[in-house]
């Protein structure tokens, strides 16, 4: 499937690469280059490290007993929180802007399968955050 936009122009796949720079290659500065979405992709990224625990906290508690966050593929890791993120620190987004724009930047990381499966997942995470924080 043919994305209309390319990878370096859609901020959700900048933010997920920062985020992965951070979380698993140690990156220690982060630099966020010139975009007209600079600072929603600066804002989600160090809101997503800075509350890297409790978003945590809230896909164990939203996802059942049986899930393990840490047998997902890294990429995918990176996705869920950002998106988890973005739910409960965004609440002017809707949720299906929210998890449409990453299931189309998980087109550049992902095969149709693991796309399919985290939209499962993202729905079902944000229809607990949404309604239970409403």
């Amino acid at each position: 499937m043919k994305t209309p936009f390319s990878p370096k122009n859609n901020p959700r796949v900048i933010i997920i690469q920062k985020l992965y720079g951070k979380f698993f290659n140690d990156d220690e500065e982060i630099l966020f280059s010139k975009h007209r979405f600079k600072k929603f992709i600066k804002d989600v990224v160090s809101g997503t490290i800075e509350r890297n625990e409790i978003i945590l906290d809230e896909l164990d508690k939203n996802l059942g007993d049986g899930f393990r966050f840490n047998n997902l593929d890294k990429v995918f890791q990176v996705i869920l929180k950002s998106a988890t993120y973005e739910i409960l620190y965004k609440p002017n987004l809707s949720i299906n802007i929210i998890i449409k724009e990453y299931l189309n930047a998980s087109n550049f990381f992902l095969d149709d399968s693991q796309t399919r499966y985290l939209n499962a997942l993202l729905d079902n995470v944000a229809k607990k955050l949404r309604s239970s924080n409403a």
